[in-house]
Order: structure tokens, then sequence, then C-alpha cells
């Protein structure tokens, strides 16, 4: 199984404790969102897990622990963006510190497990195509030879953070500017050696040379364990979603990034209610097993195709 830890919060940043705890206990606990007296255990053999999909805006507190994971392929989708702290509220300086912690993660583990994403764009008086633009050549100079590839994707509006956007004054470009503006990230990309694509984008963009992308990318893990991989495309996700079928091991409401385009959180007090619940040392992330919860270990196995 490919394990997603996690498009749900930010477990590299947050949540290293107990991840690493859960991989020398072996197994994890999920709590179906859907119904929460349904909570699924899943084992964590590196028998199984044929690769981690990590998801992160800040990777530092994980850096020093990372040869804990010997035994376990993984790469990183390490999101970096122009935004400040009005729309990305607490993640450290970009220059000064998380782009220092891009080289360094990707010196420790190569280039081609972490892939930078600067998504979402989104546009507003003060975030205009042109300031994204210089943003993202600043960006990608940085990260010249530190990274192989780019994704990008276009903010989406959910009730849970159509306020958020509505206060900052976001406003969507027509597609014929839309896609002069992914032609000139493509210039910029090109000129830093890196390839583009795009995330679960409704907009085709193939002909301003970005390709969809996956961020459970087959292709990338089959080259990273060194075998081909016979899961399907995830049927969970959108259907622009690219993703090969994965596990998801984090909880809603638990991220406190505080992005104002985050659509896994409901508020600010429910994720504040449920960090209170963390314990590192629990099974289970931000939350404990209950007495009334029905506990059912999940069948996995690995994807890998052995050959003869």
């Amino acid at each position: 199984m490919i394990l997603s830890a996690s498009r749900r919060t930010d477990i590299p940043c947050y949540y290293p404790e107990w991840f690493f705890n859960r991989i020398k206990e072996g197994f994890v606990c999920v709590r179906n969102p859907m119904n929460p007296a349904q909570v699924s255990k899943i084992m964590l053999s590196p028998d199984v897990v044929d690769c981690i999909v990590f998801w992160t805006k800040n990777p530092e507190p994980m850096l020093a622990r990372l040869d804990e994971l010997a035994g376990y392929d993984f790469y990183f989708q390490f999101t970096l963006t122009g935004y400040g702290r009005d729309v990305e509220r607490n993640i450290p300086h970009k220059k000064e510190s998380m782009i220092p912690v891009f080289q360094r993660l990707s010196d420790k583990i190569g280039r081609e497990r972490v892939i930078w994403r600067y998504d979402p764009f989104l546009f507003t008086p003060k975030y205009t195509p042109e300031y994204h633009l210089r943003a993202f050549a600043q960006i990608a100079q940085a990260l010249r030879g530190y990274t192989e590839k780019c994704v990008i994707s276009f903010v989406d509006t959910y009730a849970k953070n159509k306020k958020e956007l509505q206060k900052l004054g976001v406003y969507e470009l027509p597609e014929a500017d839309l896609k002069a503006f992914v032609r000139e990230l493509g210039r910029i990309a090109r000129e830093n050696d890196l390839l583009l694509e795009s995330c679960a984008e409704h907009i085709d963009l193939e002909d301003c040379s970005v390709r969809p992308g996956s961020c459970i990318d087959k292709e990338l893990i089959e080259r990273i364990v060194g075998c081909q991989l016979k899961g399907g495309k995830d049927k969970n996700q959108r259907p622009e979603c690219g993703c090969m079928e994965s596990v998801e091991i984090g909880t809603y409401n638990t991220c406190l990034n505080g992005c104002v385009y985050c659509y896994a959180n409901h508020s600010a007090e429910s994720t504040a209610a449920n960090c209170r619940s963390y314990d590192p040392e629990s099974p289970i992330l931000c939350g404990k097993i209950r007495a009334e919860d029905k506990v059912t270990v999940r069948p996995v196995k690995s994807l890998k195709i052995k050959g003869d």
C-alpha cells in the first residue's frame, strides 16, 4: 500500500513524534470521518508499506529523525508559495527559513524525492498575477538543482473557506489570461530545469506545456521503489485527480498552519479543541480509542509486482 501522511493535516510539522511512535509500534488507527464510531487499524510493516507520501509546509521538525525510516521508501510534497502571513498565518518566513529547509531536505534524501508545490494560486488585489510570477521566479531560482518538478493548482472555493477568501477579495482570471499566466510559469520553470505539472485541474493546460500531475504519483513511486506497482486510480478523490490509490492516516481539523484557503479544517475553534486532545502515545491522531468504537483491522498488502 501507499501511505498518505497526510492530505488532511501537516503531520511532519506538528505531529512527527506521534508518527514515529506509530512506525515504532507497527500500526496506526484512523477514525472514519463519515462515521466516527468506525476505526480502522492499519499495520505499518515495511512488508506492506511500499511508499510513504508526506504532505507539508514545514518538515523541519522531522529532519533529524528521518533515519528512523530506514526500511521504508518515501517522498515529500513540500508546499512553498509567495504568500505572507495574511494567507498562510503560521508558516515561518519563506526566504529566511523555508527555502533553506527545502534545500537541506533535498540534500539529505535526494531532489527526486522532494516535490515543490506552489498551490493553490489565488488572485487578489495584493496577490496579482504579476506578484505570483515574481515570487515563483524567485523560489524557482532558489530551488534550482534541489527538486525536479513543481506542481501547481488554483484555489477552489468550499463552504469552509468561502468567507475567508471573500475577505481577501479573491477573483478569477478569464481563461485566456489564466493560460497566458500559466505559459509564463512554464517559461520560468524551464529556465530553472523544472517540470511543471498541474494538480486536479478541470481546465486543460497541456497547450501551455503543463501536463496533469499526480500527487500520489505511480510513476515516481515505481522509480523510487525500483519495481512496478499494480495499484489503480484512487476512486475516493475528485474525477480530475490522477493519484493512485493510497491509505490516508491523517485527521481533519488538526492542522495548525492557519491557511485561509484550507478546506480540511471546519473552524479555528474545532481545530484548537481537537489539538488539545493530542497525545503522541495514542494510536489515533488527536484523540483516543473510545469504548463505543468499533475497531476493525483493515486488510492491506504490498502493491509491488515482484519478478520471478
